[in-house]
């Protein structure tokens, strides 16, 4: 019988712990991280036992606590029986952001320790906005609660939340504060793009498939489109967006990781440090960056239609200043000078307000060498494109050529599908629920290290100076209606890379 790595025992037991939310009681908290434990806690795979609780300025106990997370779950129908054992283990504390007031979280979590035995296990999880991630660490620090015990004492660990700082410069400083109390192993920096399955498989499929790494190279590749398309604008994220933008908010974290899996070397062991070893080589490769080139297009989108329904504008949005010159969208052309990657392009596009939400990785081959259907199929062939899509579904697509039946020679570009959903029918987690449990069992493979954060901001940093003084000054900023693909000078290439129009045309032969 052929064994499968889900076959083998866990050797990687979870060890009690409680795990503490700075926003306790904030949207964040409640639309994913709660749902994400409750998830896991339904399929057995949190630690045993296990405490949260929840810390905020809003006054609350516990019950009141635990009422308020668990209205998502009495609506008719649901068994709540489960919900109950899990909220059990919910606590609240209010604090401020003084230092008394993490002494008294200290005293708090040495009783429920005794009470509990989570052994002095403590994950601190901010779930708050940037501006006070140093002010938590630094009142972690001086209420001891930051260090990394040894033996039979417990561990301490934080989880920050993206954006990990606004320029390299933040970044810096924001490191340098986390360092301070605690070491580089205690830190988990989330980006939720990094525990999708397709994500994931990505370098399972490139490095472990014989068939794969030979072409994964400038010799077969034509050009890479990554694309996070979305649907919404900018919802109740005004004021944080407004000052942010497109190549902040997605460019710098989700989107330069989906490059880095794409086009990084094969590590010399699956561990963290030697794929983070990898992932960082290949920003620090990435060709010097000059917006005023045509390798940048910003856009802003105007109001328009979705799902034929009219949405307003960007600048008409709540808490959007009339004449924002915030992009929206973007489309980055980037090269990476290695030996594998010379000359190749990666087209990088996300933008709000798109006619669907999307998020794929698009490797496009080159079409073949040599003319031997000159004359019989037109003047070219489509070339094989394989698309690792993360969302509206989670799968992995090859198109590739095969002739119709019949005594004509005439192609049709079909495509061989690996759907996730439809091979494993097991509930699976989502991804805060896949951060939170490699945080809970100390593995930082998910997660961002500070040499590659520092890395996407140094590449980065420049071209957002740059950009925001054209932006401001209106010679970079083009307006598309809500509801296309984005810029006119964008279109055909964001086209290119999103839909695969032209192979269902070729299927139609």
């Amino acid at each position: 019988m052929e064994l499968h790595t889900c076959d083998l025992p866990d050797e990687n037991i979870l060890s009690p712990c409680t795990i503490v939310i700075f926003g306790g009681s904030g949207d964040l908290t409640q639309r994913k991280l709660i749902p994400a434990l409750f998830a896991l806690f339904q399929q057995e795979r949190l630690p045993k036992p296990f405490t949260i609780i929840g810390c905020g300025r809003t006054e609350l106990d516990n019950t009141t606590y635990r009422n308020q997370l668990s209205d998502h779950y009495r609506h008719e129908g649901n068994d709540l029986s489960a919900w109950l054992a899990f909220a059990a283990n919910l606590h609240y504390q209010t604090i401020e952001y003084t230092k008394e007031s993490f002494f008294q979280l200290a005293a708090t979590l040495r009783d429920l320790d005794q009470r509990k035995k989570t052994m002095g296990n403590r994950i601190f999880d901010l779930a708050v906005p940037p501006q006070l991630y140093p002010i938590i660490a630094t009142l972690l620090g001086q209420a001891g609660l930051a260090r990394e015990h040894q033996n039979d004492n417990g561990w301490g660990r934080i989880v920050v939340e993206k954006p990990f700082g606004h320029d390299l410069n933040s970044a810096t400083q924001l490191d340098k504060v986390l360092h301070t109390h605690f070491h580089e192993q205690q830190i988990y920096r989330i980006d939720h793009y990094l525990a999708k399955e397709t994500v994931q498989n990505l370098l399972i499929f490139r490095f472990a498939n014989t068939i794969v790494e030979p072409v994964w190279n400038r010799h077969y590749i034509e050009y890479v489109g990554i694309t996070a398309a979305e649907k919404l604008g900018v919802e109740n994220r005004a004021s944080y967006y407004d000052n942010s933008g497109v190549l902040r908010d997605m460019f710098q974290n989700h989107m330069m990781q989906l490059l880095v899996l794409s086009a990084m070397e094969p590590p010399y062991r699956l561990s963290p440090d030697a794929v983070q070893d990898e992932k960082a080589k290949v920003i620090k490769s990435l060709r010097n960056f000059h917006p005023q080139g045509s390798r940048l297009c910003l856009g802003q989108y105007g109001p328009g239609t979705i799902d034929g329904d009219k949405v307003v504008g960007y600048r008409q949005e709540q808490g959007i200043p009339e004449h924002s010159k915030t992009p929206t969208f973007a489309m980055m052309k980037l090269f990476i000078d290695n030996w594998r990657w010379q000359d190749v392009p990666f087209y990088l596009v996300s933008g709000k307000r798109l006619p669907r939400k999307e998020t794929r990785i698009v490797i496009q081959f080159k079409e073949v060498p040599h003319s031997l259907f000159q004359g019989m199929l037109g003047d070219s062939i489509h070339a094989n494109r394989l698309v690792i899509e993360t969302f509206p579904e989670e799968a992995i697509r090859l198109n590739f050529q095969t002739k119709n039946p019949g005594t004509s020679v005439c192609l049709r570009s079909m495509t061989m599908d690996f759907s996730y959903h439809e091979h494993f029918k097991s509930i699976s987690l989502d991804a805060y629920a896949r951060v939170l449990l490699d945080c809970i069992g100390g593995d930082h493979m998910l997660f961002w290290r500070q040499d590659g954060i520092e890395a996407s901001w140094a590449f980065l940093t420049p071209v957002l100076e740059e950009c925001e003084r054209h932006c401001q000054s209106g010679k970079s900023l083009q307006f598309y209606p809500a509801g296309s693909w984005g810029p006119e000078t964008t279109t055909d290439m964001t086209r290119k890379i999103i839909t695969s129009a032209e192979y269902n045309k070729a299927s139609s032969l």
